[in-house]
């Protein structure tokens, strides 16, 4: 076990942001921490670093109380922030040296995540010049220059081309088959689909869903089916008292109350001599879950 938190609660002037919280990570993987504005990620997020203190409760690493001598952590913070005149190379060399690397090795490592990230040109520019998706990337650098055990990351998708998410999703992945311990916080409820294997829900300081994401999906009842075909349908999902949500060039997505409707809905195309080049049963997405959860 090396991360766990146990009945963790802060309150700020008199209002609790976190309201006795439970979590554990015990193998590297990807956690997600999920939750509207304001349900209490971040504070979370700046307990487990040991940025703020809890008020009650416990939280440790490996066994021994959090602080930030204890855990090598890396964190990418929702708010985004690089000095804009001042040269990249100098920044991360700075924020490599903070975190006690030589110089040498702070050059390597820099070299090394300039190289993956696709940002050796920049180097040498002010930041005011970059692209704000090229400055994420410069600050997603400064969490993990360092190699830390545990990488913090808030919304690290946000404001990426689909290239550089491609990038940076496949550095994600290989920072878990280091053996490195993620927790991410996304708002993009597909992001945290793809790479989460277990999830925390907050809502208002509490949490209000946890655990491992397929079988959390998997307790669900199947609530849409997909159905792609040569021609317009409308007139076979209305006659079994269906309803469309989704309709895109004869591709249909049909709200389901059971399987066993859908499935004569199938019957009665392929019947008809309808071409069906796809038919699938789909259970609640993850952001179906979490609107049921903290949608009120």
């Amino acid at each position: 076990m090396s991360l766990l938190l146990k009945n963790v609660s802060k309150s700020f002037v008199g209002k609790k942001a976190v309201d006795n919280i439970c979590l554990t990570l015990d193998k590297p993987g990807v956690f997600g921490l999920l939750g509207t504005n304001g349900a209490g990620k971040t504070t979370t997020i700046r307990m487990i670093l040991g940025i703020i203190k809890k008020d009650s409760g416990e939280i440790t690493w490996k066994g021994k109380s959090v602080d930030r001598k204890t855990v090598n952590f890396g964190y990418l913070p929702e708010e985004r922030g690089v000095y804009p005149r001042s040269k990249i190379f100098d920044q991360l060399m700075y924020f490599a040296e903070l975190k006690g690397m030589k110089k040498q090795e702070a050059e390597e490592s820099i070299k090394k995540w300039a190289n993956d990230l696709k940002v050796e040109e920049y180097l040498q520019m002010p930041a005011e010049k970059l692209s704000k998706g090229n400055q994420q990337k410069i600050q997603f650098m400064t969490a993990v220059i360092h190699n830390p055990d545990l990488v913090v990351l808030d919304e690290p998708f946000s404001g990426l081309d689909p290239v550089n998410t491609e990038i940076l999703k496949n550095i994600i992945i290989d920072l878990v088959k280091d053996g490195k311990y993620v927790i991410m916080s996304a708002h993009q409820m597909a992001t945290i689909e793809e790479f989460c294997s277990d999830i925390l829900i907050l809502n208002k300081g509490k949490t209000v869903l946890q655990g491992n994401l397929k079988e959390i999906k998997e307790s669900y009842p199947a609530n849409r089916a997909e159905i792609n075909v040569d021609q317009d349908i409308n007139k076979y999902i209305k006659e079994f008292d269906l309803e469309i949500e989704n309709e895109t060039n004869n591709n249909y997505i049909i709200k389901i109350t059971n399987e066993e409707k859908a499935h004569e809905l199938l019957n009665k195309l392929i019947l008809e001599g309808t071409k069906v080049n796809k038919f699938e049963i789909k259970k609640p997405t993850l952001n179906d879950i979490f609107i049921e959860k903290v949608g009120e």
